[in-house]
């Protein structure tokens, strides 16, 4: 049982630099990691003005009808030679790419 119990640690600790490398691919600005829900308001705090901007007006449906429309924003950070597009619906962060 021992044995069995040395072997999940042995791998367990050879897969956490993985799991952290992965981690420390997120979107970090200054010492702030940028995550889904964020306000655009705390992206600007943290981030400060992104490279490009778009906005679009995406209609809203219900069923096969247009019941109104979103604004829907797509900011782009170019830094480091590293490019991420932040995606917002109406002001909250919704995707990272």
């Amino acid at each position: 049982m021992l044995k069995h119990h040395s072997r999940t640690l042995v791998a367990l600790l050879a897969v956490l630099p993985l799991a952290q490398s992965a981690a420390d691919d997120g979107f970090h600005c200054g010492s702030k990691i940028i995550e889904i829900g964020m306000m655009q308001a705390e992206v600007l705090k943290h981030c400060g003005e992104p490279t490009s901007k778009t906005t679009e007006s995406v209609p809203v449906r219900s069923g096969n009808q247009v019941v109104g429309t979103t604004q829907s924003q797509r900011w782009t950070y170019d830094s480091w030679g590293a490019t991420r597009v932040l995606l917002f619906d109406q002001d909250r962060l919704v995707a990272i790419q």
